[in-house]
């Protein structure tokens, strides 16, 4: 239920969030991005395309095209998953939840090809721990990878505390419009 109400509160001020307020914090984000060393020296970076008032990657993306890109696939049968494929922009899908994702045509990517993974939340906390949209897609995907894991979030939106299970998997750092920081996993 705590998860449930911090959800709500979070997404209601994000989707208040103006056009301006997101591109600007979008760029700021990638600015921190695109200078941070441990960034520059990955290849492989797994991204997400943008949904509502989230972070806008795809700046970061047109900018660094010496990075090899994917982007997630949502699958829900036979279970929730997620399925990463190269970000093509002339391939992608609209899945029914509405978000664009890469057509499933294109080759899997696995996750053990991946450098780095920059990863979506509707809130983070201080530890890494991060609050999705409830759907389970990253929690079942991030204990799969062993590379880099980055929240993306607003500074707003990085909180005390997210109530959070033995398995979740906490990002290893946070960007967001203020900078970067290191989480502090115990």
């Amino acid at each position: 239920m705590e998860k449930q109400i911090l959800r709500a509160q979070c997404r209601a001020l994000r989707d208040a969030l103006t056009a301006e307020a997101v591109a600007t914090a979008s760029a700021r984000i990638c600015e921190h991005l695109a200078a941070w060393p441990v960034f520059q020296q990955a290849q492989t970076v797994a991204a997400y395309m943008a949904f509502g008032n989230e972070i806008n990657l795809v700046p970061l993306m047109k900018q660094s095209h010496d990075k090899r890109w994917v982007i997630p696939r949502t699958l829900v049968v036979p279970e929730p998953r997620l399925v990463f494929h190269p970000y093509d922009l002339t391939r992608l899908a609209r899945h029914p939840f509405g978000m664009l994702e890469p057509d499933a045509g294109l080759p899997v990517v696995e996750p053990h090809e991946l450098d780095m993974i920059l990863v979506p939340g509707v809130a983070f906390d201080w530890c890494g721990y991060r609050l999705g949209f409830g759907g389970g897609f990253y929690d079942r995907f991030l204990p799969r990878v062993t590379t880099t894991k980055v929240g993306i979030i607003y500074a707003a939106w990085v909180v005390d505390q997210v109530p959070h299970e033995p398995f979740d998997q906490p990002v290893d750092f946070l960007a967001r419009e203020t900078g970067l920081v290191e989480t502090r996993q115990a």
